[in-house]
């Protein structure tokens, strides 16, 4: 795919294409070169600027995954060319002032951001589309949690720019959900994660979280953009570019001074909005879809049971089953004492559920007696463990250092292959700990059932802050000083995860330095 996407870039930007007359009919992601006929002649913009392009990595790196829409199928001609692929600049003005005017977000007209709506229009259009037509599912619920706690509701867009409304997107580095969550952040806003259930999965409760999150950021700066920029790279860093731009608190103003992925945030974003309040004017079918979230129901489970049952005793596909469900990692919908695990379905498969739901426990436990497999027991997942590659390692010596099978490391680290090389970074979530753990490893708020090694203080007592240095991780300095955790250096720092900088100068204590 990525493969494909490269050579469609180079197709739009290395030479001029010919309007064709006849109509082009896009089905799927393997037809979106049968677009590039009815591409206008003239280019009003011929090459994107380093800016714009550093934008479009947030909208770049969401997922394409199917859905519990069909993907959606629209004709164009090469009269539509012009207006749905290369709008004048002029309209585009117009449309984002208005947009300006109707939003609390600084939605003004910049050269970047036209250069990122119109590649999108040209490049991107099925993605779009598929976001319009997810987007009937997930933006009811969204809106209705952002009224309850006074929010704009353009902060629903946020989720296309973090996931592409996929409730089990996962980045490389273990964020996970429509709101991509990381594991502390999301322990921090009360999301569990077991062998079962992983809520960060969880639409409803994800969802809750994430706005509750946003609004604690938004307490912080006091303005929706920079709470915006804070979600992505941690208040800490937000800060500190605050700071270097001599204190004002906005976020063109200080954009130059977040992590460039930061900068292209808030405007992936823009873009995002842009793109769906004027969809008719470019082309793009308005959503529909099959199971709003009106259209289905929940109810609490008494007992286990796994999807492939419940598809056979409901006659119901086990992929609506699992798609409306997307909390349980297993295909399996655990019992646990005193949590009563919640099963969404449409109205009619929960009526008649209801109805049979006794006969229905009798036929699993049946099933289960002759299989004699029981499900597994549940397990508490711990905290993501960042290992550093070193001399002599390969991945056969590493999982089996933290009890793992090698195929969980090559998936949770997007390996196509055993190759590793020194320095790189892995993410573990360890099922046992060597007697000692070295320096190369970190894990926030990571605990275990064996004991932990010494601490060694290497920093007086008195010292309150540290410069970090090359190979440091918040693991390996909580060690160095006595009484001090990995939770407390991220409290008194600001920071959201376990990323440091080397140089980066940090506390020690919650004391002013």
């Amino acid at each position: 795919m990525k493969k494909f996407y490269a050579a469609l870039f180079l197709g739009i930007f290395l030479g001029p294409l010919v309007a064709q007359e006849s109509s082009i009919r896009i089905s799927q992601e393997a037809s979106l070169s049968q677009e590039l006929p009815a591409l206008a002649l003239t280019d009003t913009i011929s090459k994107p600027s380093l800016e714009a392009l550093a934008f479009t990595v947030i909208l770049d790196s969401i997922l394409m995954a199917s859905h519990v829409v069909q993907d959606p199928e629209i004709s164009y001609s090469a009269q539509d060319s012009i207006t749905f692929f290369n709008p004048p600049k002029d309209s585009l003005k117009r449309r984002l002032t208005l947009l300006d005017q109707k939003t609390i977000l600084d939605s003004r007209y910049n050269p970047s951001l036209e250069g990122v709506i119109k590649m999108y229009l040209r490049s991107k259009r099925i993605l779009i589309q598929k976001m319009l037509h997810r987007s009937a599912y997930y933006f009811p619920l969204f809106e209705r949690e952002l009224d309850a706690l006074s929010m704009p509701m353009e902060i629903k867009y946020l989720a296309i720019v973090e996931s592409a409304l996929n409730p089990k997107a996962r980045s490389r580095v273990g964020a996970t959900g429509l709101w991509q969550f990381m594991y502390g952040t999301g322990k921090m806003m009360g999301l569990e994660v077991n062998n079962y259930i992983d809520e960060r999965q969880d639409p409803l409760k994800s969802t809750q979280a994430a706005f509750k999150y946003l609004k604690k950021l938004h307490g912080m700066f006091g303005d929706w953009n920079l709470a915006l920029a804070a979600y992505n790279s941690g208040p800490g860093n937000v800060r500190k570019a605050i700071r270097r731009a001599g204190g004002v608190r906005d976020f063109w103003a200080i954009r130059s001074f977040l992590p460039r992925e930061t900068a292209g945030y808030v405007p992936a974003l823009l873009t995002t909005m842009y793109l769906f309040e004027y969809a008719e004017s470019h082309g793009f079918e308005l959503p529909k879809t099959v199971a709003a979230t009106y259209a289905t129901d929940t109810i609490h489970l008494k007992k286990a049971i796994s999807f492939t049952q419940l598809s056979k005793a409901l006659s119901l596909p086990e992929k609506t089953i699992e798609q409306l469900n997307p909390v349980y990692k297993l295909g399996i919908i655990p019992e646990i004492k005193g949590k009563p695990q919640t099963l969404r379905l449409p109205p009619k498969a929960i009526d008649l559920f209801i109805d049979q739901q006794d006969s229905i426990y009798a036929a699993v436990a049946v099933e289960m007696a002759a299989s004699k497999k029981p499900f597994p027991a549940l397990q508490t997942v711990g905290a993501p463990l960042r290992y550093s590659v070193k001399s002599g390692d390969y991945l056969g010596k590493i999982a089996q250092r933290y009890g793992l099978r090698v195929s969980d490391i090559k998936k949770w680290n997007r390996l196509r292959n055993n190759n590793l090389s020194i320095g790189q970074r892995l993410t573990l979530y360890p099922k046992r700990f060597p007697a000692s753990v070295s320096g190369s490893a970190s894990a926030g708020g990571q605990k275990s059932d064996q004991k932990s090694p010494q601490k060694s203080p290497s920093i007086a007592a008195d010292q309150k802050t540290y410069t970090v240095a090359v190979g440091d991780s918040l693991w390996s300095i909580a060690q160095k000083v006595e009484g001090v955790s990995v939770a407390d250096l991220k409290k008194w720092n600001d920071i959201w995860n376990n990323q440091l900088k080397p140089g980066t100068t940090i506390k020690l204590c919650s004391c002013t330095p």
